[in-house]
């Protein structure tokens, strides 16, 4: 099965829709070396079709213009893009196919082609989200920004059951940002607060 890794920039508050008042003063080198080992090795791109369409929308024209962007957008365009959507619609990007259907059943199905590796999420909060409640992610990878967004839609909604996670590594930026990259875990025990009384702290008086 190729490993399914989602990768997001996000606020201290939890905000993942981007606003670029509060990401771009952050994206410096760093991120930016960060964001190419994301999508280093990354056999498809799998993506909900709001950050698709952002995606083609930006990423074509930017690779025709020549820029010093132009080399990362070739490779956006050059990787095999699967996309969640209803529509029916030719996408207008090459290498981008229609995800039809209950994403968890098709996107096992994909993870299960031979010769794929790595499967990345880039943005896409709806497809993060049923993937996390699937228990499909391997690794959720975060950029978190200094910041409180204080709007704009939010990583995690309310529900059941709790996201237990594993930190596998981090990395503070010179700017503040702080990448975490984690896997899905269990929680370290069943304690109740009389099971860890004997951790609170004492007081040093008396």
């Amino acid at each position: 099965m190729a490993t399914i890794v989602a990768t997001l920039f996000i606020s201290l508050d939890g905000v993942v829709e981007i606003d670029p008042a509060w990401h771009f003063p952050y994206f410096d080198e760093h991120m930016g070396a960060a964001v190419a080992e994301d999508y280093e090795g990354a056999d498809v791109l799998l993506l909900g079709r709001v950050t698709y369409d952002s995606f083609a929308g930006a990423w074509p024209e930017r690779e025709q213009a020549g820029g010093d962007d132009a080399t990362f957008a070739a490779q956006l365009g050059d990787t095999r893009k699967v996309v969640a959507t209803r529509g029916h619609q030719d996408l207008g990007w090459r290498n981008a196919e229609a995800l039809h259907g209950d994403l968890v059943e098709t996107v096992t199905t994909l993870a299960a082609e031979p010769g794929l590796g790595k499967i990345l999420v880039p943005g896409s909060i709806s497809v993060v989200r049923q993937l996390l409640a699937a228990g499909m992610l391997d690794e959720l990878r975060l950029l978190v920004h200094p910041v409180a967004a204080r709007k704009g839609e939010r990583l995690f909604d309310e529900g059941e059951p709790i996201y237990p996670l594993y930190l596998l590594r981090s990395e503070i930026f010179p700017t503040g940002v702080v990448r975490l990259v984690y896997a899905p875990a269990e929680l370290p025990s069943a304690a109740t607060y009389e099971d860890v009384t004997d951790n609170v702290p004492r007081s040093e008086r008396g």
